[in-house]
């Protein structure tokens, strides 16, 4: 009785053997080695994609709470600090501060811009961001007085002002009343601040027209009282972001809309989710076409062997079980290419995630990272290997029946 253990060890003999015509050795490399390059390049662009997606979390620590609360209708919670206390009671929340942020316009010597005006409290912000590490005169946001703001690097620049000390004019349109047209100055709130610093928070939506003042004076500014445009929550250290997101939106009911960190650059990680995939699925469809070379070299290799394959017809093996030997081929083929695809990117990935070889294109003064970043997940290398070993399957099937076809 033929053992079961046979068919495998006659295909590793076969694939290892010399083959009668050189031609056959070179496409049967070839095709191991066209399925190695196609992994290695799933498992580097995976890998880069995870990167990118690490540095866009990091960034999110600057000026990104935890957890931020908005109004579900409106533009305003009717009284921001009663939400924030309810909130701060909530099992794994820290500490809970409303924030003002609406539009205004920036005058500095007769130049004029429109900006977002950041109010929140000075002395509570920087515990919930890291907004004092990007401050770059060193001056700290507990420091400053009521009317000192500090702006963004995109203020600064578009008002060509480039230190601290700076006076400027902010101007909100008034909430309530008729617009004066013989006299449309009437229709603004004026207030004069002084920028006491720059900040550059390397993100685009910070950085353009941002300016961060405290919240009585963007409260006095934009007519409100204990009103609120959000509520910002830093979590206790430990604590599950996500849950405790969930905990407050369960406390507060439909009167408010709560995102975690990820939920609040929901558009960018989108994005980059896409832009992974879709590069995923182009380099399955390259190691589709490899497929094609490993089906027309062991269609080769069943040609060849089939003298030897009369010889195991003649020892007791039948079709379906000779059929076996060159399927286990096909697995032996497929799966070398995969396994050594694999190696070949995580040795790539480790290489460029300690050393840096490949560099970003660009001003190195002006950009946040040097190179390409790269973070190997290892569930990816499961995802890399599903489809080789579907193809490896599919190649299997395919090399089988035309060796019983043979027989």
């Amino acid at each position: 009785m033929i053992s079961r253990a046979l068919p495998p060890r006659i295909a590793w003999r076969y694939l290892r053997a010399p083959k009668s015509h050189s031609a056959v050795s070179a496409i049967s490399i070839i095709s191991v080695v066209g399925v190695a390059v196609a992994t290695a390049a799933i498992i580097c662009v995976l890998s880069v994609f995870n990167g990118f997606r690490m540095i866009l979390t990091d960034k999110l620590d600057i000026l990104a709470p935890d957890v931020e609360v908005t109004p579900a209708k409106g533009k305003t919670f009717a009284d921001g600090d009663s939400v924030a206390t309810v909130i701060a009671q909530v099992p794994g929340v820290e500490m809970a501060v409303p924030t003002v942020v609406d539009n205004a316009l920036a005058i500095v010597d007769a130049r004029e811009m429109p900006i977002t005006l950041r109010g929140v409290d000075l002395q509570r912000y920087p515990q919930i961001t890291s907004v004092d590490s990007i401050i770059t005169g060193g001056v700290k946001l507990s420091d400053l007085g009521e009317k000192d703001v500090v702006a963004s690097v995109g203020v600064a620049r578009q008002l060509s002002f480039y230190n601290g000390n700076t006076p400027m004019l902010i101007f909100a349109p008034r909430r309530e009343g008729r617009v004066n047209l013989t006299n449309p100055i009437n229709s603004f709130l004026t207030d004069s601040v002084n920028v006491a610093d720059i900040f550059q928070a390397m993100q685009s939506d910070y950085d353009e027209k941002s300016v961060i003042c405290d919240i009585n004076t963007a409260r006095e500014l934009f007519q409100y009282d204990t009103e609120a445009t959000g509520i910002e929550v830093k979590t206790i250290p430990g604590q599950d972001i996500s849950t405790v997101a969930r905990a407050i939106e369960k406390r507060l009911g439909r009167q408010a809309v709560v995102k975690d960190r990820y939920r609040q650059q929901d558009v960018n990680f989108r994005m980059v989710e896409i832009e992974k995939w879709v590069t995923f699925l182009l380099l399955i469809f390259i190691l589709v076409i490899a497929s094609f070379n490993i089906i027309s070299t062991l269609c080769m290799l069943v040609l060849e062997k089939e003298q030897s394959m009369v010889t195991l017809s003649a020892i007791g093996m039948n079709r379906r079980r000779i059929g076996t030997v060159f399927w286990w081929e096909s697995m032996y083929v497929t799966l070398l290419g995969g396994l050594g695809g694999i190696a070949i990117g995580l040795i790539l990935c480790l290489i460029q995630e300690y050393f840096g070889l490949i560099r970003l294109g660009g001003d190195p003064a002006t950009l946040v990272i040097q190179a390409y970043p790269v973070k190997v997940i290892w569930t990816d290398i499961g995802v890399a290997l599903l489809p080789v070993f579907i193809i490896g399957l599919i190649s299997a099937w395919i090399a089988s029946a035309f060796a019983r076809s043979r027989t």
